[in-house]
């Protein structure tokens, strides 16, 4: 009989997600993975960032274990930055500098998480008085499900950048049909909707 083990299967869920998010920078340029490509901004190294971000302040702050504890946070991380400064990369913010980051977030985060126990009381300084305190449990849900949401993000910014598609290296959970096959499918869905605007 397996052992229960929630706190190594949290872990888990949420190293996929980071996975899947750094992957989706692999072999793109400088530019490519900065350009925003929706209207609201969004591209690849400024979710990388966010999510740097998000780790260092819930696992970080929010149980007494600040990142930034000996040197002074950067701009984008502190109360007074403009807003969303964590959603996108500087020209002076290299990719190295992001990167390394959202790893050093990752260690942090994993100490906080070996070292406290799932019901650990933390408290997020940015949240309303009333909701303050919260277990480590409930932030590894909330991080988890911010990480995977923004992995989706980069999984469509990245398809739109060239085509490439999935979740996970060696996993694009999608069917292996060629380009003629996409095509053909992407229409039959634009035929479909366009019947359905239409009822």
């Amino acid at each position: 009989m397996i052992e229960p083990n929630p706190k190594a299967d949290l872990l888990r869920y949420l190293q996929e997600g980071r996975d899947a998010l750094m992957w989706k920078l692999d072999g793109l340029s400088e530019y490519d993975i900065r350009r925003p490509l929706t209207p609201t901004g969004t591209n690849l190294l400024g979710l990388v960032k966010h999510v740097a971000s998000v780790e260092l302040g819930y696992f970080g702050d929010t149980f007494g274990r600040p990142f930034f504890a000996a040197d002074p946070p950067p701009w984008w991380y502190t109360e007074y930055a403009e807003l969303n400064a964590d959603m996108w990369a500087t020209a002076d913010e290299s990719r190295e500098y992001i990167v390394g980051l959202y790893h050093q977030a990752w260690e942090h985060s994993n100490s906080t998480i070996a070292t406290l126990e799932l019901d650990a009381i933390g408290h997020v300084p940015w949240w309303p008085e009333e909701r303050r305190e919260v277990t480590l449990n409930h932030i590894l849900v909330r991080v988890i499900s911010d990480t995977q949401r923004h992995a989706g993000h980069a999984d469509i910014v990245r398809e739109l950048i060239d085509g490439s598609v999935g979740c996970q290296e060696g996993n694009d959970s999608v069917p292996a049909e060629d380009r003629a096959w996409w095509e053909k499918h992407r229409r039959r869905l634009e035929s479909a909707a366009r019947e359905a605007g239409h009822g």
